[in-house]
């Protein structure tokens, strides 16, 4: 089981790049972004400063040189599926073949409102999801590509240069009628968040779109997230829980944590991913980073990290 951390767009770079560092030094195996230019309404004041997602995970991949760098997810709406492979491609190059590319179908409606991004019906949006998925996965594995689709169309169209990893397509999303069919024909990964009761809902019927086209699900690599309160004060986690009631939580001590952990692996996750803004900041931030890596984590690696901080 590999751990990440998913930094908000919504702090200055230094802070994101000195997570993703510390998270690199204590034995972390990814770190993600995501893909928004505003915060959604109701989560905060709409002029809230929030960097682009593309730009920092080029950045990450330069300033950071081991760790996987994602995207958790890119919305299709908002760039061509064409310019998103290029710059997933060119980022990968940047990074030494370390990106891993996140897509989804787009949802936050206020972006789209504001900037007058089209949004189109659910129905819509979806098919161009799946077409995007198609030319992004088509420009990556073929020389040139021929796409003549209803919403993209492409003659011999190249992409160069081509990415120097794998780059994974992971598909965001746990719509049992389009996402989950689509990422069963073209994810290389797959994300949903969950507690782990959903995540093996989830996955069940992932592995059924999976059969409907003889594919092994096995080739699809899972992941999912949780809030983390890592505390050993029950009084604190239980109010984070009715607080966010809603939303998967990983809240307790250290022994707590290990038990939460094991029913997500038990569930067949393969990555858990932490948002870091329930973490603190600065000093406290590592902290919490520091001790989840060396008394959670450690019980569920393939194999013990042996950097700076964490003991073999």
């Amino acid at each position: 089981m590999e751990f990440a951390v998913w930094p908000g767009t919504n702090q200055a770079w230094d802070d994101i790049v000195e997570v993703a560092r510390h998270a690199e030094l204590v034995g972390w195996d990814r770190v993600y972004v995501a893909d928004h230019f505003m915060p959604n309404e109701g989560m905060g004041e709409i002029d809230e400063p929030m960097l682009e997602c593309w730009s920092v995970v080029a950045a990450l991949a330069a300033a950071v040189p081991r760790i996987g760098i994602g995207t958790l997810v890119c919305g299709n709406t908002y760039r061509h599926p064409a310019v998103l492979a290029n710059q997933a491609a060119t980022a990968d190059v940047i990074s030494g073949g370390r990106i891993i590319l996140g897509l989804g179908a787009g949802w936050q409606v206020n972006e789209h409102d504001r900037y007058g991004i089209p949004l189109w019906s659910l129905r819509e949006r979806m098919d161009r999801f799946e077409e995007a998925c198609a030319v992004v996965t088509g420009l990556r594995d073929q020389p040139l590509l021929d796409f003549d689709g209803q919403h993209y169309q492409l003659t011999e169209a190249p992409m160069a240069p081509k990415p120097v990893g794998p780059m994974p397509l992971l598909i965001g999303g746990g719509g049992e009628q389009r996402t989950l069919r689509i990422a069963a024909r073209y994810a290389d990964e797959w994300n949903v968040w969950s507690d782990p009761d959903k995540f093996i809902q989830k996955s069940g019927v992932l592995d059924e779109r999976c059969a409907e086209i003889d594919r092994d699900p096995a080739t699809i690599r899972r992941s999912t997230q949780a809030l983390l309160f890592l505390s050993d004060d029950a009084d604190f986690v239980a109010e984070m829980r009715e607080r966010l009631a809603g939303r998967p939580v990983l809240g307790g001590s250290s022994g707590e944590l290990v038990d939460a952990v094991g029913a997500y692996r038990d569930a067949g996750v393969d990555e858990l991913i932490i948002p870091d803004f329930t973490l603190g900041t600065g000093e406290r931030r590592r902290e919490v980073l520091d001790r989840f890596s060396d008394e959670v984590a450690r019980h569920f690696r393939g194999t013990e990290f042996t950097g700076t901080t964490v003991a073999p």
